[in-house]
């Protein structure tokens, strides 16, 4: 029900239904099966299903702008993927911080952020809303930081050490795994 009305809004499918046992023209699962390093770019097994190669600097992923919240600095840290490297607690100097994940996970980052705020999105197709009207995008491995990387929003990526299967591609988009250098990308990517 969340992720329906995103997937509607996507220029390049033209039928969207729950699958009800309809033929599958491709498996996109079947990566898992494949004898490839699973720590490649997670994009890039798609390539090898469909044999399609795309230019990964261009938007994959269309939302329109959302029509109340903007120009925040959107985040959504899942509770898995944590870098144990770096802490957000420098964050707090900062304004306009808006937190999109579960509630558990906002929670989890307000003891290190008091200031952030919290934005239950009522679907998928709003988060990509606010995430295409945002200053820029901060994340680790999580749907959200996916579609940042689709929007191709500025964004920087809180890269796991231990599973690294999603890196940026195009203008403005970071990953990092030290703190000097999650607070020196944080500040460039404030400043624009």
């Amino acid at each position: 029900n969340k992720l329906m009305p995103l997937l509607k809004k996507q220029k390049f499918i033209n039928h969207v239904d729950l699958f009800q046992n309809q033929e599958i023209d491709i498996d996109l699962d079947i990566f898992r099966e494949m004898p490839i390093n699973c720590n490649l770019d997670s994009v890039r097994w798609y390539f090898q299903v469909t044999g399609v190669h795309t230019d990964l600097t261009i938007p994959h992923l269309y939302a329109e702008d959302h029509k109340t919240i903007k120009n925040k600095v959107v985040i959504l840290r899942s509770l898995r993927r944590q870098s144990h490297f770096i802490n957000y607690k420098f964050m707090c100097k900062y304004n306009n911080l808006l937190f999109v994940g579960l509630e558990e996970e906002y929670k989890n980052l307000k003891k290190e952020v008091p200031n952030l705020e919290f934005y239950n999105c009522k679907d998928f197709l709003e988060m990509a809303e606010i995430i295409k009207s945002s200053k820029f995008f901060l994340g680790n491995l999580s749907f959200g930081y996916a579609m940042a990387e689709g929007l191709k929003v500025p964004r920087l990526l809180e890269s796991c050490p231990d599973f690294p299967t999603m890196y940026p591609n195009g203008k403005n988009a970071f990953d990092f795994y030290f703190q000097e250098h999650f607070e020196k990308l944080f500040d460039y990517l404030y400043r624009l």
